[in-house]
């Protein structure tokens, strides 16, 4: 990554075409507010994290060791970075 203001916070684990819903393992806390890139092969786009589910309920932060349910903007595909701008 050459950008030095954004660091990991996890990899996509599942994509929900229908939905556009992300499944995301984190390494690193994540919160409601927090702007995101998701990168891979393929993908490259940047977004705000509007809402966060686990286990279909909504919540505000999630921390590193969970995986969160997170509606995305642009398709993404497994095992593409997830990166939270600093």
């Amino acid at each position: 990554m050459s950008e030095e203001n954004v660091v990991e916070v996890g990899h996509v684990t599942h994509f929900f075409a229908k939905i556009s819903v992300a499944v995301i393992e984190l390494s690193a806390p994540l919160a409601v507010g927090d702007h995101i890139l998701i990168k891979g092969p393929t993908t490259d786009f940047e977004q705000a994290v509007e809402s966060m589910q686990i286990e279909h309920e909504n919540i505000q932060r999630a921390e590193a060791g969970q995986s969160i349910g997170l509606r995305v903007v642009q398709r993404v595909r497994e095992r593409d970075m997830v990166c939270k701008k600093l």
